[in-house]
């Protein structure tokens, strides 16, 4: 039948979200005002890991500092609102809609 392609030493995989943002079966994709975040439920949340939460029915992305949470707003929870707060997991990755620009609102942090 011939010999081989030596083009197939160069082929590579094609690139898809799933790829770049490594999502598994842990993984949350959701819709920001600027796009989409990328959330896995499996990691183990660490000081200084963007997280993201629910407390009271709101969620909320932001950054465990010290003893305190602080929201993408830079508002802290802290102290026995700290106990209510459930931390769904930590974000991956940000994927911002460059089409419709960057607004104040994106919330990376």
């Amino acid at each position: 039948m011939g010999f081989p392609s030596p083009a197939a030493d160069y082929i590579e995989t094609t690139m898809c979200a799933d790829i770049i943002c490594n999502l598994t079966a842990n993984s949350l994709v959701i819709e920001t005002s600027t796009g989409a975040a990328v959330v896995d439920r499996g990691l183990i949340a660490r000081q200084g890991d963007v997280l993201f939460a629910s407390l009271d029915g709101r969620t909320y992305f932001g950054k465990f500092m010290g003893k305190a949470f602080i929201t993408h707003d830079g508002d802290p929870i802290e102290g026995e609102c700290l106990n209510e707060l459930q931390v769904i997991g930590v974000v991956t990755h940000f994927v911002v809609d460059t089409q419709n620009g960057v607004d104040d609102e994106c919330p990376v942090i």
